[in-house]
């Protein structure tokens, strides 16, 4: 079984929320490959064995530390299709955009597209620290254990298994689902295998000739065959046009340091705004009332900012780092109530999503997340390539007047959002965590109880967390709060006008699974990841 936790490793550590996808990340370490290398393996790797997460036919957010100290963002958000216009979802009898189905497989997948252009950062990297004097390594490698465990099988998770069931009566009708993920029209039993073979197929297919082929090439023609064949108004001019793209990344400074996330679509502004206005509450204890209630309540201020603004960034009225100025943060804060509660309005944000990271003694760190939104995406599995189709395009608004109103070529905002911080005393941490609207409270929780309140990571990633809203797997939209909270903090969080369920279980899914990979000033490395996943950490 896979740590949960490991450090003091000389050449580099990885984390993730499954044990195959970090026992191949650790194997290329080992192999003498870097950080964003053994990202790109381990992208490929938890795609074939935890595909109701995440799959190619999704998206993937980058955050990447330079040994020299500059921070870049990949986005690789995938635009709508041509024919995926209000009109059309009207035409076939639709007030809003399915969130099942071929219909609700509306956007190009982005995710390979990140992955080339995280292949030529780790070329750029190329005779710098870990892999010093050496080439870089080929793709067949990188992908080689992916394209084994797809083709050989693997075995199905608890939640897997589990959503699976729970999801059936939705997903059935999606064209390619039973085939895939059912074993004899049955949901699989936790342990059974599961084999992804086209999809091994596919990702061999792109080892030989590139990852462009996934776009323009004959793994891109089948797609747009299988997408036009069940009726998605995605086309193969969508996919031939489609690029990801480098972005300088949103970042605010706090007293520990600079933090940084992922721009528009994605609410990594929500993320950071959190951190900064709980910083102008200070909070002396941790897991105190003032911690807990501190952060619901900046969650709620960076939710309002973040509903009102984040869109697709070639519409954006205004430049999103005006959100993380001290004046703006200032007013923010001036409004948290210290001792109550703020009344909440509801808002649905879910997601199914993995979130993973690398660091190497090289300096390279990588936060890194990949994404079909709910679990299973649109249940659409492409009968040639072995794509599962992601639904985010379903967070589209059929009303023009909306934020985000469907048009062609615009891009659907997103949940996703991986951290990364760069601390003054020397340490560099990649953090994040999967769960639509719990990924930013999530991220702050590990946050503050490591890095303010120095609680060592095992712990800080082991310990109670709560959850404002909505996320995968849920419609609720209270505060949800695990079991193993004192009783006491529960009472006065209550008293305090928070509307406050306590869940059944100790440690919940529903808070999302979190992790973090720290680059330590003397060039060792330290990871750890959720106890609530089927994952770990490794290193060399």
């Amino acid at each position: 079984m896979t740590n949960l936790h490991t450090a003091g490793h000389r050449r580099g550590v990885v984390c993730a929320p499954h044990s195959a996808a970090v026992e191949d990340g650790r194997a290329i370490l080992e192999e003498g490959g870097n950080a964003i290398e053994a990202m790109i393996a381990m992208a490929a790797s938890i795609a074939a064995v935890y595909p109701h997460m995440n799959h190619i036919g999704g998206d993937g957010f980058w955050l990447i530390r330079e040994p020299n100290g500059k921070v870049r963002a990949i986005m690789s958000a995938g635009r709508a299709g041509a024919k995926a216009t209000p009109r059309f979802y009207r035409d076939a009898g639709h007030h809003e955009i399915p969130s099942r189905g071929p219909l609700a497989a509306l956007t190009v997948p982005g995710a390979v597209a990140g992955w080339m252009l995280a292949v030529e950062a780790a070329k750029a990297q190329t005779g710098q620290g870990i892999n010093k004097g050496s080439s870089r390594l080929p793709l067949h490698v990188l992908l080689s254990a992916a394209i084994k465990r797809a083709r050989e099988g693997y075995k199905v998770t608890r939640s897997q298994a589990a959503l699976t069931r729970e999801k059936y009566a939705e997903l059935e009708p999606a064209p390619g689902f039973l085939n895939a993920f059912l074993i004899d029209g049955k949901a699989p039993d936790e342990g059974a295998i599961l084999k992804q073979t086209a999809f091994s197929a596919t990702l061999d297919h792109l080892a030989k000739v590139g990852l462009s082929d996934f776009y323009r090439g004959d793994v891109g023609r089948e797609i747009a065959t299988d997408l036009e064949r069940i009726g998605s108004p995605v086309t193969r001019a969508d996919l031939e046009k489609f690029e990801a793209r480098i972005a300088d990344p949103l970042s605010v400074k706090v007293g520990a340091g600079t933090l940084y996330n992922t721009p528009a679509p994605t609410q990594g502004l929500a993320s950071l705004m959190i951190l900064a206005l709980f910083e102008r509450l200070r909070v002396s204890q941790g897991e105190s009332f003032e911690h807990i209630h501190g952060l619901v309540e900046a969650t709620k201020r960076a939710f309002l900012t973040r509903d009102r603004t984040v869109t697709d960034p070639d519409l954006l009225d205004d430049p999103l780092s005006k959100y993380l100025d001290a004046p703006y943060l200032d007013n923010e804060a001036e409004k948290i109530d210290r001792r109550r509660a703020a009344r909440w309005p509801s808002r649905e944000a879910r997601g199914d999503t993995i979130w993973m990271g690398a660091a190497d003694s090289s300096g390279l760190v990588v936060s890194y997340i990949q994404s079909i939104y709910w679990e299973f995406g649109s249940g659409c599995v492409l009968p040639a390539t072995g794509v599962l189709m992601q639904n985010r395009g379903a967070s589209f608004s059929l009303d023009p007047k909306a934020l985000n109103a469907l048009a062609p070529g615009r891009r659907p905002f997103h949940t996703l959002n991986p951290a990364l911080a760069v601390l003054k005393d020397g340490r560099v941490m990649a953090y994040g965590t999967m769960g639509g609207d719990g990924q930013p409270q999530s991220q702050a929780a590990v946050f503050t109880r490591h890095v303010l309140y120095g609680q060592p990571l095992d712990k800080a990633l082991d310990a109670p967390r709560w959850l404002l809203g909505r996320t995968w797997g849920s419609s609720q939209t209270n505060l949800r709060m695990e079991s193993r909270f004192d009783g006491h903090l529960i009472d006065r969080l209550m008293s305090a006008a928070h509307d406050v369920a306590v869940l059944d279980e100790s440690y919940s899914d529903t808070m999302g699974h979190a992790g973090a990979a720290i680059l330590h000033p003397d060039r060792t490395c330290e990871a750890g990841h959720d106890p609530r996943a089927d994952g770990g950490a490794a290193g060399v």
